[in-house]
């Protein structure tokens, strides 16, 4: 199930893997001194563990914070292992990710505007 966040949300991945024993003050600092963000925008922060079957996600609601976690039964999530800290996804990229498909995708669909057909 995928729990719906406002369209115009800011989505935060922490790229490799992150201690999935921290709880929700040990992922808030890891946002705010690894990444220099604000942990209370209206933003969500995503983190994984080393196996990649598990994901937690911080989100500030305004009056506090919401800790997700979901753990795979079976596979692994397609998570960046790149050398970059912290990046920022698209939604699409997001459902990409929680689907099991990777958040890079070689070849996407491109719209194309005002072409004539003769």
């Amino acid at each position: 199930m995928l729990i719906q966040f406002p369209k115009d949300i800011q989505i935060y991945i922490a790229c490799g893997h992150t201690d999935m024993r921290k709880q929700i003050d040990g992922l808030a600092a890891i946002v705010q001194t690894n990444f220099h963000l604000d942990p209370f925008q209206k933003a969500l922060f995503l983190f994984c563990g080393r196996k990649r079957d598990r994901m937690k996600a911080l989100y500030w609601e305004g009056d506090g914070f919401l800790l997700l976690y979901k753990r795979l039964e079976s596979g692994s999530y397609q998570w960046p292992k790149t050398s970059e800290d912290v990046r920022e996804i698209t939604s699409q990229q997001y459902r990409w990710l929680l689907e099991g498909l990777s958040i890079d995708q070689k070849k996407v669909i491109k719209e194309v505007k005002n072409k004539r057909i003769i």
